[in-house]
């Protein structure tokens, strides 16, 4: 680590973001702790950009330390506001947490994440708890209060269940759970008399295993929803540790928690054994969807269970199929001989295309440039043997590990997995170089990776030009010309929106000189001027449009035109198309001319007409259309979600399915984000899904193993056949048995 950080880790809060996020945080002695409250402020401080930016604090005391799923870092203050900064510590806003949390303080706090958003949850002064599952849509929920509690929960935490956001907490033996009207005593199932008083507890990263550590050191693991017991562990050990986190990897049968104590982590699981590591320095965990992160003064190191197809390459005296092969290209390089008697081994058994397929997975897991190329040649070499097998998960593992290895740098450092950036997807990544402002980089991968242009290089372009906008150390001209002339006439490129960001910025002139740089989207700018005064006459003294034919009179003639035909149905006493498709055109013009007269072209439909206002981001208007048309709900609902996905605003998408129940249902949803290249957006409605259609939606977002559950579930041998179809030999073996076993007792009955 090169951050330069002055003080251990002991001596600062720390929190980093999942998926190799950036790490955040700030010296105690800014903090303030029911053991030992300060007024002294100390720095803030974010490593995720290079170089590393620091910020004095200067605010109220502060109580935690979070990240966002955004990638925004969340401070929360003894008096319940919470201060929002950006990756450079740039402030962005603040929210309050209410006037109770205000009144009676923060004791504790904590950051979460489900599939509504991020989300804050506090214990008060008076001992009650408040939280907020989403932040972007602020709703502040008082959960119920704990029969004789009488002082701080020793331990508690955020879970997720069937959608609804409740806390577990432990006083002594007991566990209180809290939802939004009651509060529950639970009892872990299995749980030894012996255990004592609960001192500790950890959700995995999945919110589905919880672990608890007793004062007798014995960690107990189980679900989340406290109906299955997996195992028990004494770790003769019986002082609470700093912390305990799960390490876990998608689709393992192994389990394991790791507990960090002085310079001392222990892994323990479903074994009768533990593992120990001493640490050299005081260290942080970070828990990851398939690991652990260690985080020091000077190391930065990721703890993970290793995945089958690496520990079947590389066992000692392996012979397994890839491990034959890596070893017969190693010794073909050597032009020995050896080298066809392990490929004459593996053909014997025919088992070739399992140990190529074995060396392409391995690939991916591996950190080392140079162990990945060795078992990709291992594969080419093996592939060469074979007549018939598919190069696309070859050439896709090539291109995924040269994406990897350039974001793991240390200059871009974004320590990225390969089994958490096919979670995260390339969409979602490529918004974190953006967010980072690395522009070139981003491109390069978008161009190497040969993405749509709305998915790629224009929307990152519109991102740097949107940036460009804010800097305040160029003239207006110089700003202007730099983003024309990087533009130019790249498709999908909405100047309107940078237009408006400039404006928003207070650089109504530079709004105007980008808006006139590209006549077919300006349109959508003058929308903004036209409820904006001061601007829209700054912009008639010094940008008016020199046209032939100003918009407003094409539209009034056609207007005229329409009206004529109207009266002339009415003389003949055709109701119907006086009353129908001539009326409708005659509002629908003047409704296209109440938007400004500035649609791209004048003979658009109804649904082109609302569909454009969406794209461009105008939904009250689309709003005005669908009720003054009468859109049917199912029609509107279709042509808006499609038109926010190619807009690339999820966000809104997201409100809009929460706006009322949806009359498609919520399957098209997750249709629509994956078309559009975005499975981190589509997961978030596949739950949602009804039982019908549940695993076709899990498939499509390619969680199998949800997809699997909800066929067996609904006992069907055409769902369990779809989902067994989508399984890889390599990966998804124990999931494939499963299903076969579900699937034989169906065909017994």
């Amino acid at each position: 680590m090169e951050w330069g950080l002055r003080e251990d880790l002991r001596d600062c809060v720390v929190a980093a973001a999942p998926y190799g996020g950036p790490i955040g945080g700030c010296y105690r002695k800014g903090f303030a702790t029911a053991a030992e409250p300060s007024c002294v402020p100390g720095g803030l401080w974010a490593l995720g950009v290079t170089p590393p930016c620091r910020s004095q604090w200067k605010s109220g005391r502060l109580v935690h330390l979070g990240w966002t799923a955004g990638e925004d870092l969340l401070c929360i203050q003894e008096d319940g506001t919470v201060l929002v900064y950006n990756l450079f510590c740039e402030f962005k806003r603040h929210f309050s947490m209410g006037n109770e949390v205000l009144q009676n303080h923060v004791l504790e706090a904590q950051v979460f994440h489900t599939e509504f958003g991020t989300g804050v949850a506090i214990l008060t002064g008076a001992l009650r708890f408040s939280l907020a599952t989403n932040i972007d849509d602020l709703k502040l929920r008082r959960l119920p209060e704990v029969p004789g509690l009488q002082k701080p929960p020793a331990c508690w935490a955020v879970l997720s269940q069937d959608r609804v956001t409740v806390v577990l907490l432990a006083v002594g033996q007991e566990l209180f759970l809290l939802d939004n009207t009651s509060c529950s005593v639970v009892s872990p199932p299995g749980l030894s008399p012996s255990a004592g008083p609960f001192l500790h507890m950890a959700v995995s990263f999945t919110h589905r295993h919880l672990a608890l550590f007793s004062d007798s050191g014995t960690v107990w693991m189980g679900t989340a929803s406290l109906k299955e017991k997996f195992c028990e562990f004494n770790t003769g050990i019986r002082s609470p540790p700093r912390q305990m986190v799960w390490c876990t990897r998608p689709r393992s049968r192994q389990r394991a928690v790791v507990l960090a104590w002085e310079r001392q982590l222990m892994v323990v699981g479903n074994s009768s054994e533990c593992i120990r590591f001493v640490l050299d320095e005081d260290s942080h965990l970070v828990p990851e969807l398939d690991g652990v992160r260690i985080l020091s003064r000077t190391c930065h190191e990721f703890l993970h269970e290793i995945p089958e197809a690496s520990q079947e390459i590389f066992r000692i005296a392996s012979m397994a199929p890839g491990a034959l092969l890596l070893e017969a290209q190693k010794e073909y390089e050597k032009e020995s001989q050896k080298a066809d008697e392990y490929l004459r081994e593996i053909r014997e058994q025919q088992l070739l295309p399992e140990a190529v397929g074995q060396c392409i997975e391995a690939a991916g897991y591996e950190h080392e440039p140079e162990t990945q190329k060795s078992l990709l040649r291992a594969a080419s070499f093996g592939k060469c043997f074979l007549d018939k097998f598919p190069p696309e998960g070859f050439v896709r593992m090539c291109q995924d590990l040269r994406v990897l290895n350039a974001i793991r740098d240390y200059q871009i450092g974004i320590p990225l997995t390969f089994t958490q950036y096919k979670q995260l997807t390339i969409e979602v990544l490529l918004d974190r170089l953006v967010l980072r402002r690395l522009y070139p980089l981003a491109i390069r991968i978008c161009e190497f990776l040969r993405l749509p242009e709305m998915q790629g290089v224009s929307r990152i372009l519109a991102h740097w030009a949107c940036y460009k906008v804010q800097q305040k150390d160029k003239s207006d001209e110089e700003v202007a010309q730099a983003i024309n002339q990087k533009l130019g006439d790249t498709a999908g490129i909405s100047y309107s929106d940078i237009a408006t960001r400039a404006y928003d910025c207070g650089r109504a002139e530079l709004a105007i000189k980008v808006a006139q740089g590209n006549e077919l989207n300006r349109g959508s700018f003058f929308m903004t001027l036209q409820n904006q005064p001061v601007a829209l006459s700054l912009y008639r003294q010094v940008g008016t449009p020199k046209t032939p034919e100003h918009p407003k009179a094409r539209i009034e003639g056609r207007v005229a035109a329409l009206q004529n035909a109207l009266d002339e149905f009415y003389k003949a006493k055709n109701d119907f198309a006086a009353k129908g498709d001539t009326r409708d055109k005659v509002t629908l013009s003047w409704g296209q001319g109440w938007l400004g007269g500035l649609l791209a072209g004048w003979d658009l439909s109804l649904h082109d007409t609302v569909a454009t206002l969406i794209l461009d981001g105008h939904h009250k208007r689309a709003e005005q259309l669908y009720r003054d048309f009468r859109i049917p709900d199912k029609r509107y609902w279709w042509l808006k979600i499609n038109a926010l996905a190619t807009r690339g605003d999820w966000e809104e998408m997201e409100k809009f399915s929460k706006s009322k129940k949806s009359p498609i249902g919520y399957l098209p949803f997750v249709e629509v984000a994956v078309k559009h290249h975005n499975r981190y957006e589509a997961k978030k409605y596949a739950p949602r899904v009804p039982p019908e259609q549940r695993v076709r939606a899990f498939v499509l977002v390619g969680d199998l193993e949800q997809a699997a559950e909800a066929a067996i579930e609904r006992k069907s041998e055409a769902e369990m056949s779809l989902v067994l179809a989508r399984c890889s030999a390599g990966t998804d073996g124990a999931l494939a048995e499963k299903l076969n076993r579900a699937r034989a007792q169906l065909l017994k009955k």
